[in-house]
Parts: C-alpha cells; structure tokens; sequence
C-alpha cells in the first residue's frame, strides 16, 4: 500500500509527477505520426475543409479531400482549388478522369523521414483547379495495406465525384 498524498514528501510527490508526464509524452510519441488505422495504413488527420460531409466546398477557401471523402460527391465553383491528401505511401497519386473539367496542378507521394521500415508513412496528394462545369472523378490505387499486407476489400481503390457548377 502506498502512502497518501499528504504523507509523501514534497520530493516524491514531484518524482511521480515528472514520471507522469514522461509517460504521458511516450505515449503520444507513439501514438502520433505514423499511427495505424485498421487496415494498417497511417490514420489521416482531420481535415480543414470537411468537404466529405458537405454538398459544396468552401467559397473562401480550397476543397480538401481525404480518405473520408471516399466514396462522395463534392460540388465546387469554377475557379475552386481541389486538394486530395491520401495519408500513406501505398496510395497511387491521385489523378482525374477529365483535364477539361479539374486540371492536374501538381501533386505527387512525400515519404516520412522517421517512419518506421514497412509502416507506409507519407502522403500521396495532388491538386486540381475546377475549370469549367462538369463530372469529373478523382481516383488513387493501392495494393498494400502495410508491409506485405494485401489490403481488404474496398480499401484499395479511392474515387470521388467532383462536380463543378
């Protein structure tokens, strides 16, 4: 049985309080950065723009989409930025299906540096500018879930649906 707080001395008590906060820090540490969803690849974090859950992008900024996106359709205005962030090295950079509609504007995969080997850390983005109204799908491949982890079904393929009004 330990002592109460009220009988340990000043100097324990502040040992147990610094162990704490090392702890605390170790555990985030870990958890933070390359952290794995349930299918192995990193958990994204959130989004500024949460145009997966809205009919429409923000007029005062860019359509933001990531893995939450999957599976949507976002309506956007002529002129609109449309970035797609994938959260791990496995995704293919994303790529539309019609120039006309979202023009490429740059993109490609960034690896992180202290990613431990095999877990996938990085993204695959890639950014598009809504030219003129029309469908387009934005879609991005992977075959690996994590080192040598096939993925399941439904999470290797990302498509969503851009339309621009």
């Amino acid at each position: 049985m330990s002592p109460s707080p009220s009988r340990t001395s000043p100097a324990l008590r502040a040992l147990h309080a610094g162990l704490a906060v090392v702890a605390a820090a170790a555990a985030a540490g870990a958890l933070g950065g390359c952290s794995s969803g349930p299918a192995g690849s990193p958990s994204p974090p959130p989004s500024r723009t949460p145009a997966s859950s809205s009919p429409s992008a923000s007029a005062t900024g860019p359509a933001v989409l990531d893995e939450r996106a999957r599976g949507t359709t976002v309506r956007v205005s002529p002129g609109t930025l449309v970035v797609v962030r994938l959260h791990g090295a496995y995704w293919s950079t994303p790529v539309g299906s019609d120039p006309r509609v979202l023009t490429p504007a740059g993109g490609g995969t960034s690896v992180s540096a202290t990613c431990p080997p095999g877990r996938g850390c990085g993204t695959s983005s890639a950014r598009f500018t809504a030219l003129r109204p029309g469908t387009a799908h934005i879609t991005a491949r992977r075959a690996a879930c994590g080192e040598a982890m096939r993925c399941p079904p439904g999470q290797g393929r990302y498509d969503v649906t851009v339309t621009v009004t």
